[in-house]
Formats: structure tokens, C-alpha cells, sequence
């Protein structure tokens, strides 16, 4: 069963970027090394502070869809009531910005 992600990226100026990917650890790879070109790219969002985890394409795209819809300071509860230090996840499951990522 394949997953989808909806994720928040951020810097150090707390700018937000709500996005959705079936392959979250390629798609921050991207971020990182700025393959994108765009929001993320020019404003240096990097930092993956929240992501949600389903198996239903159709309901992450109504969550990215909810989500970019909501005021900043409900986006801002919600990461600081699951990752109150704004910390980068990524580091927390071993991100590395090296060419060998896992297909998926």
C-alpha cells in the first residue's frame, strides 16, 4: 500500500510551506538541495516540521487543501503542539543530503 504525505516546511524565520508527496524522503531531498524551483526555493524552507501519514490520496489532497486554507497562527498551533522546538524531523529519522535515496 502506497503512502502519502502532507508536510510542512520551514526556516528560520518560521515562513511556512504546506506540501504533499507519495515520497517524502526524495521530496525533501529536492527542498534541500534546492532541485525545485518556487516558494521553497526562494524563501530557503528546508526545515520539515510537521507531516501527516495516510494511505488515501484523495483525503491527503483534501488535508493540503485544509490545510493551506487555515490562518497562520492555527497552521503555527498545530506544529507547536507536535514539535514545539520547531525542530528539523528529518534529522530525527536520519535525513541525508547524499544521491543515494531509496526508490519508492
Amino acid at each position: 500500500m502506497k503512502n502519502y504525505y502532507v508536510y510542512f516546511l520551514s526556516n528560520e524565520a518560521k515562513t511556512l510551506y504546506v506540501g504533499i508527496t507519495n515520497n517524502l524522503e526524495r521530496r525533501l531531498h529536492e527542498h534541500k538541495n534546492k532541485l525545485i524551483y518556487g516558494f521553497s526555493k526562494k524563501y530557503n524552507l528546508t526545515k520539515l516540521v510537521y507531516y501527516e501519514i495516510t494511505t488515501d490520496i484523495t483525503a491527503a489532497i483534501c488535508r493540503e487543501k485544509q490545510l493551506k486554507g487555515w490562518v497562520r497562527r492555527k497552521k503555527i498551533a498545530l506544529i507547536e503542539e507536535n514539535n514545539p522546538g520547531w525542530d528539523d524531523l528529518s534529522m530525527l529519522w536520519g535525513y541525508q543530503s547524499g544521491p543515494s535515496l531509496r526508490s519508492g
